[in-house]
């Protein structure tokens, strides 16, 4: 048998959200790992407001247990496994957080996991990290995700190339787990379907110069590049020189190469047309919820991963309710428990409808910004991967990948 692997608050208006918190109560702290540095800075301040809307909700509708206030820890994990070790380790030890939402690249996730959650009993959902390897973890059921793995991503790429009638691919990669394991499993069902990896290189991530790598792509002969990396880091760099040298016809990426700083000290209009893949909105009542909720905090709607973020921090918050305290012991389960069928649902926002249930000792299911949250026994979910393209100097939503 399989075991269980794993096993700013924002200003609110109280009209819209509800009563404001008492005064009294017990203190809870969620913690917040996030890449507010490195390869992904760009993206992390959007990704983090999500989270803290979920947490002015909760606080707004109310507060957490007997009328206490859920506080919002932050650290930076810097997209990097030492920085999120040190981040989870501040979190877990000397913040004494009930639970962590993070972190957002991979390594810094696995980096937290290892150093810091998983021997301190600690609960941690990541909204952004994708690696296949996380699902693989022996963890004691404690790290869990609220987008889907790349083993779903990279199907899903492979098949929108084929689909383009892009039969031959260089590819490069960033030299982590996240990069590795995109593109092997990429690599895996392109060519079962008939499509040609030419040439897979790695590299290493925060270096000035990748000619040497370029050229070595370029002597395969494909004409598609394929870079699997971060917009604020190797991607840009690699997608920049390769645009200076015109070694490539067309640019491909993938989840992580979604940002505007793609097109920092690049003629935009040589990037026409790229495409890149990354997990997508929810397109249902509850995304409709969060976006009215959003856009009414001032937040972007559209912004990558903060829906995934704001449920993430909205599900631990039912889990400490239905657990009956902040201790981290038996969190797990109940994480499990709200966030499945059967139970009545509860949408985004729906705090005090929550809270009530609970007490009234009535089974929850959270239906969320981003989607159904239905665990699997590795703490993964479905989801839906999209495309995105560059159009007119920006990165444009296509659609889902069929």
């Amino acid at each position: 048998m399989h075991k269980f692997k794993k096993a700013l608050t924002l200003a609110v208006a109280t009209s819209v959200l509800g009563a404001a918190v008492p005064a009294l109560g017990q203190e809870v702290k969620l913690g917040f790992l996030m890449d507010m540095t490195g390869g992904i800075e760009s993206l992390a301040p959007a990704i983090l407001a999500g989270g803290e809307l979920a947490v002015a909700h909760i606080n707004a509708q109310g507060g957490i247990l007997d009328g206490g206030e859920l506080v919002a820890v932050v650290a930076d994990s810097g997209c990097d496994a030492t920085m999120g070790g040190n981040g989870a380790d501040r979190l877990v030890n000397t913040d004494e957080v009930t639970a962590i939402v993070g972190a957002l690249c991979t390594p810094a996730t696995i980096g937290g996991a290892n150093t810091a959650a998983i021997a301190g009993n600690t609960i941690m959902i990541s909204p952004a990290t994708t690696a296949a390897s996380v699902s693989q973890m022996d963890d004691n059921d404690l790290i869990f995700r609220t987008t889907p793995s790349d083993a779903f991503q990279s199907v899903k790429l492979a098949d929108l190339l084929l689909s383009k009638g892009i039969n031959e691919v260089a590819v490069t990669y960033v030299n982590n787990d996240y990069g590795s394991g995109l593109a092997n499993d990429f690599t895996a069902h392109y060519e079962a379907n008939g499509g040609t990896v030419a040439v897979s290189l790695d590299h290493e991530d925060g270096r000035a110069d990748y000619r040497a790598e370029l050229g070595s792509l370029d002597a395969s002969g494909a004409m598609d590049l394929l870079v699997v990396a971060y917009s604020s880091g190797s991607g840009q760099t690699i997608i920049r020189q390769a645009v200076e040298s015109g070694d490539f016809t067309s640019f491909i990426g993938v989840d992580g190469m979604v940002g505007d700083d793609m097109f920092t000290g690049i003629d935009a209009a040589a990037l026409e047309g790229m495409f890149a893949t990354r997990a997508g909105s929810y397109e249902g009542e509850t995304a409709d919820i969060y976006a009215a909720l959003a856009a009414e905090a001032g937040l972007s709607p559209d912004a990558i991963y903060a829906p995934q973020t704001y449920d993430a921090a909205f599900l631990l918050a039912l889990a400490i309710e239905k657990n009956g305290s902040a201790d981290r012991d038996g969190l797990s389960a109940a994480l499990r428990e709200i966030a499945s069928a059967p139970g009545e649902v509860i949408k985004p926002g729906e705090w005090e409808k929550a809270k009530q249930l609970i007490a009234d000792g009535v089974d929850i299911n959270y239906e969320g910004a981003s989607g159904p949250h239905d665990f699997d026994e590795f703490g993964d979910v479905s989801g839906v991967i999209v495309e995105y393209a560059v159009q007119n100097g920006a990165w444009v939503e296509v659609g889902p990948i069929e």
